[in-house]
């Protein structure tokens, strides 16, 4: 597909490190890693099971017709409400 050759890839280096400079794509490379550990970190985390709250702590479903807003039962009066 493409045919790129040693000295292709030796060509692009070399331009890559004049426009960057070696210091910036050093530390592109350490935000990378970086980027990476963080990523791992996260799935990790993710796969751990998380405990569920007692049944104590789990509201009531709201009424039909209803909405709850800070605790309080707050009462649909919209226009459009089915009857």
């Amino acid at each position: 597909m493409f045919g790129l050759s040693v000295a292709h890839l030796l060509i692009l280096a070399i331009v890559v490190l004049v426009l960057f400079g070696r210091g910036r794509i050093s530390e592109m490379m350490g935000d990378f890693g970086k980027g990476v550990n963080s990523f791992k970190k996260g799935l990790a985390e993710g796969d751990e099971v998380k405990p569920q709250p007692p049944a104590s702590q789990i509201p009531p479903p709201a009424e039909p017709g209803k909405a709850v807003l800070n605790g309080d039962a707050v009462i649909d009066s919209s226009p459009n409400k089915p009857q």
